[in-house]
């Protein structure tokens, strides 16, 4: 075998590089998309961890306010249990901090205590900058200083802060306030700002408030045992690190896997490049294949050697490819970060993190591609009479029919994995399902293009031409359908993701229409994201109601949002309080509901029913459901009266929180909480008030009750444009991946046209004799082809509409938990399968000039 790859498979690679190279593109392109996102993700998330782990050192356990901030009392309680060796007091701040030239960096306050927080988080430990010519023995103290702030590497950096900037501005409310730099503290990550806990309660205005409290463990103390003798209200949740690592990885799993699988489309495609090529290439060396038989070579053998051809083909563009697909993470990682546009992982550029036995992996899938898609021009080799192809009459033509049965049971098992639940919250089912919808459906194609045939044959009856190009293709299905199967398969593909992605933005379009309905809303300017929705600056509450008074604001709705920790393990639930219309009230916000609302049951003598709203994440990953109890929503209140419970109204359809959210009426989360702060305020204005002249209003208004210019202002429309901006380059990729996809199906298709030439070189040199002109035997080409593709487009429609149904109705919800209504872009669908069918009928033209050539004329004389 090795010896004819060295002399007779070499051959044909050396006399046609460029087809062979196509398809060694097409498996590198492959494996380089879904290698290079594989290694993004996996850097961006093992540098977001690492700085996690390091900011929040190796606790044995911490313990937080499932809602909002722990009280401080609870330290001493703890520090004074038995088994707890070292308590260490956390309090975490989102704000921004300002440049020299006045920019806004996002940044993230952290107090500690320092004479704890080297015991667990020795990346916070604060060290002293020691001043030119002097010692820093006489600053050791200045830790515990109101102003003094350590800046850690990536803070330095984005503040430019040194020796000619020993002080920095940093955002409190709507106030710059005055920091000194006194140090520096190692942790890695984003900009981090670390300052005593008690200075930074003061600085923000939150005494006797901490955002967690770390606990180093004595020697054979055990967990449980600790936590059942401290006996902890449920408002607090108790959580070990290994379980802070799971729900960051949790926090963007369904995004990398979708993007994994999206890269992953470009192979099966792959694939059926690989298969045109080599179907090509076994024609035109049919001949020569049939020598080798006579001389001894088995049936068995050359379906080997075929196979070795496609293995190599794969193993060179999976090497290619695995080079390829490190090189662009390396340069999507310091250009674009590891974020890959889903918003999970913010901050520096991580750093490569290559991985050998992903290499190996997506090389052998490659390889896999390659070897599948030579599988059916090794069976046509193998299946060859040497005797009857030695005089070019060729391989008979498979039987019509034999494929029915295992097509009908791949689309039926499809649709029963269609329905099938997720697997570990994840749609691998849905996958499946999409993968045998695609090959039942191409297994299906001779008796599809058999039916459409016989219906065209009357219709071209009485035209000679015609007739000629749809009885052969009706008479050779199978070839046809062989054909047109990359088109099917690359057409269905770009069909399915056009629907999702015009059915996700139309429904994304009208949810943003149902929840922006004010036309300026208003904020503090803030950067990043912190330890929890909320928990930053928010707006002060005498400037909120000065604001609802300012000329031409009809109403002013305040929104508080709040993260809320149900599992140790999922990334947390938002909480919003709000204004919510109900019945004849008409001065709150009607939220986007899924379904009809549940009636508000009667409440018992002595009980309160608090009326909330669920997105469509709750009901996946916590199980509530509309009409029933939320007892899980009590651990966001510590004083909550025992006879108030909270009924699921209705669900709500919400794009913008992925994990969940509850949405419940303000005032009665101000009366159980206590919590009065506002983070945004959606302003309706009067008629024919200008909003310019609002904004200009509430900045004056805010400038004479002390506060700085630290407002940002966005119009519904500003709000819904960038939206949209945002949505569309998040799918631009899309586009992309179905040019790719037609491209390799065309390449199929003239493939599959010059086999097919070099096969019926006698049959056109007939033709030729009897009379047809070279501009007739090409119009019987092209009208094949039109026929070919013109089917090839219609299956291709039909089985992208039916793969689109479980992308939009059943991978979507259980990849993001949320659902989308389907939109059907006609025009778009039909100008792209119009595209596809003057492509390919071009396409078969051009493959077919040689069939008018001297040549094929010449050759009815060699069975003379």
């Amino acid at each position: 075998m090795l010896a004819l790859l060295k002399t007779f498979s070499w051959q044909e690679l050396l006399h046609h590089p460029w087809r062979n190279a196509a398809a060694v593109a097409a498996v590198m392109l492959g494996v380089a998309l879904a290698l290079s996102v594989h290694l993004i993700n996996a850097s961006a998330l093992s540098e977001f961890s690492g700085a996690v782990r390091s900011v929040n050192g190796q606790p044995d356990l911490d313990l937080r306010a499932r809602q909002g901030l722990l009280d401080d009392r609870l330290l001493d309680r703890v520090a004074a249990q038995p088994g707890v060796a070292i308590a260490s007091p956390v309090l975490e701040w989102s704000t921004t901090a300002r440049t020299a030239d006045g920019q806004a960096v996002a940044v993230r306050l952290i107090g500690v205590d320092a004479l704890s927080v080297g015991g667990v988080s020795p990346a916070l430990m604060p060290r002293t900058d020691t001043p030119s010519g002097g010692s820093a023995t006489g600053r050791r103290l200045d830790f515990f200083a109101p102003e003094a702030v350590y800046l850690n590497p990536a803070a330095r950096l984005a503040l430019g802060t040194g020796a000619n900037a020993p002080t920095i501005q940093v955002q409190t409310g709507l106030q710059l306030q005055t920091l000194r730099v006194a140090g520096s503290v190692n942790a890695p990550g984003a900009p981090v700002l670390v300052m005593d806990v008690a200075a930074l309660q003061d600085l923000i205005q939150r005494p006797g408030l901490l955002s967690r409290i770390d606990l180093r463990l004595a020697p054979g103390t055990e967990p449980d045992a600790l936590l059942r003798a401290l006996d902890l209200p449920e408002t607090v949740l108790a959580q070990r690190p290994e379980q802070a690592g799971e729900r960051v990885s949790n926090l963007s799993r369904a995004y990398r896997v979708n993007l994994t699988v999206l890269a992953l489309v470009a192979l099966f495609t792959g694939a059926f490049l690989v298969f045109s090529v080599l179907s090509l290439s076994v024609a035109r060396r049919q001949q020569q294949f049939a020598l080798l038989g006579v001389l001894g070579l088995g049936a068995k053998e050359r379906r080997q050697l075929v196979l070795a051809e496609s293995a190599l083909l794969g193993a060179l563009g999976s090497l290619l490819g695995v080079g390829l697909g490190t090189a662009l993470a390396a340069l999507a990682l310091r250009v674009l970060g590891g974020d890959l546009g889903g918003g999970y992982f913010g901050g520096e550029a991580p750093r490569l993190q290559w991985s050998l036995s992903a290499a190996l992996l997506y090389g052998a899938l490659g390889t896999v591609a390659a070897v599948v898609g030579g599988w059916w021009p090794a069976r046509a080799t193998e299946r060859m009479a040497p005797a009857l192809a030695l005089k070019g009459l060729g391989a008979p033509e498979v039987a019509a029919g034999r494929n029915h049965a295992l097509a009908l049971g791949l689309m039926v098992l499809a649709g029963m994995l269609a329905w099938a639940p997720p697997l570990g919250g994840l749609p691998l089912a849905a996958y499946a399902s999409v993968g045998l919808l695609l090959l039942g459906g191409i297994a299906a194609l001779p008796l599809a293009v058999g039916a459409l045939l016989n219906r065209l044959v009357p219709l071209v009856a009485t035209h000679a031409l015609p007739l000629l190009a749809v009885e052969r293709s009706r008479r050779l299905r199978e070839t046809a359908a062989v054909a047109t199967s990359g088109v099917v398969a690359s057409l269905a593909l770009s069909v399915a993701l056009t629907v999702m992605v015009a059915s996700f933005r139309d429904s994304v379009t009208q949810w943003l229409d149902g929840v922006l309905p004010a036309q300026l809303y208003v904020r503090v300017a803030s950067g990043g994201s912190g330890s929890g929705a909320g928990e930053g600056n928010t707006l002060p509450p005498d400037l909120v109601r000065a604001i609802a008074t300012q000329p031409g604001v009809a109403r002013a709705d305040p929104l508080r949002t709040t993260a809320l920790q149900l599992s140790p393990t999922l990334p947390a639930v938002t909480l919003l309080a709000r204004p919510l219309h109900s019945g004849a009230d008409t001065t709150g916000q009607t939220l986007p509901l899924v379904g009809n609302p549940a009636p508000l049951p009667a409440a018992a003598a002595g009980e309160t029913v608090v009326p909330v709203y669920i997105s469509e994440a709750m009901t996946d990953l916590y199980g509530a459901l509309p009409g029933a109890w939320l007892p899980q929503l009590a651990l966001a209140f510590p004083a909550l009266p025992e006879d108030v419970r909270f009924f699921v109204v209705g669900v709500w359809r919400d794009y913008a929180r992925q994990h969940g959210s509850v949405v419940m009426e303000r005032a009665d989360f101000v009366r159980y909480s206590g919590d009065e702060r506002v983070n945004d305020l959606a302003l309706h204005l009067n008629e024919g008030a200008s909003e310019d002249a609002v904004r200009e209003g509430i900045r004056t208004l805010a400038a004479e009750q002390g506060a700085q210019d630290l407002l940002e202002f966005a119009s519904a429309g500003q709000i819904r444009a960038i939206s949209l901006r945002i949505f569309d380059r998040s799918f631009a990729v899309t586009y992309w991946l179905q040019a790719v996809a037609i491209g390799i199906g065309l390449f199929g298709v003239a493939a599959s046209f010059s086999a097919q030439v070099l096969a019926r070189q006698r049959e056109f040199g007939l033709l030729a004799h009897l009379g047809l002109t070279r501009r007739q035997i090409l119009g019987v080409v092209a009208l094949e082809g039109l026929a070919w593709t013109l089917l090839g487009s219609l299956a291709g429609l039909a089985l992208g509409l039916g793969v689109s149904l479980v992308l939009v109705h059943v991978v979507n919800p259980q990849s993001f938990h949320w659902t989308m209504d389907l939109a059907l872009p006609w025009l778009r669908l039909i100008a792209l399968c119009v595209a596809v069918v003057l492509a390919g009928t071009l396409t078969a033209w051009l493959a077919g000039r040689a069939a008018a050539s001297r040549d094929a004329v010449q050759a009815v004389k060699q069975d003379w």
